[in-house]
């Protein structure tokens, strides 16, 4: 399940992302695209507007069960070059 929009989709749909540390050892939100880090994950559909809607509504601390507030720049750094390089439809 999407924690952006909420709604279910097969799992190569979605991206992962788990806890991770950033630049100067905070905690942040980083994708996993292969699915193969440890610990607790969420999924998230990539794109920019799940991702928006998962960052108004806070979802990634309370997915990952994070109390501290969580840097999700990595992940949305992620769904932006995702989408440069993807191929018009």
């Amino acid at each position: 399940m999407c924690v952006g929009c909420r709604k279910r989709a097969a799992k190569s749909e979605l991206l992962r992302v788990t806890v991770g540390s950033g630049v100067h050892g905070q905690p942040v939100v980083a994708p996993d695209p292969q699915g193969t880090a440890p610990g607790r994950g969420a999924h998230l559909h990539p794109t920019a507007e799940c991702y928006d809607l998962a960052v108004r509504r806070k979802a990634f601390g309370r997915a990952l069960r994070v109390a501290t507030g969580l840097s999700s720049a990595p992940v949305g750094d992620y769904v932006a070059a995702a989408h440069s390089t993807a191929p018009p439809p």
